[in-house]
């Protein structure tokens, strides 16, 4: 499968990396001191529903220009619908 990095162009599966689904997660911010926060971060973290279809999701080019994506697939296909760079790559010094 060929991922199309905006900054490297087709690449192949293999020079990334998934990092999860693209969908905010709680901060411990507030502290974990009750057992009802320990437990909410704990199903926020853990249990995650797992349908099939459309997710985004984060993906990074761990063997290319180190960027750091958001990719729009279907679990169902893998067809991937839509890649974007979450920010510019940084550059080498």
């Amino acid at each position: 499968m060929l991922i199309q990095c905006p900054y490297c162009g087709p690449r192949d599966l293999a020079e990334f990396a998934v990092n999860g689904e693209a969908v905010a997660r709680p901060g411990a911010d507030g502290g974990l001191d009750s057992a009802a926060s320990r437990a909410a971060f704990a199903a926020a973290v853990y249990l995650r529903d797992n349908p099939a279809g459309l997710h985004r999701e984060h993906w990074f080019h761990a063997a290319g220009c180190q960027s750091w994506l958001l990719i729009e697939r279907d679990t169902r296909t893998h067809d991937i619908l839509k890649v974007e760079a979450t920010r510019a790559p940084e550059q080498a010094s």
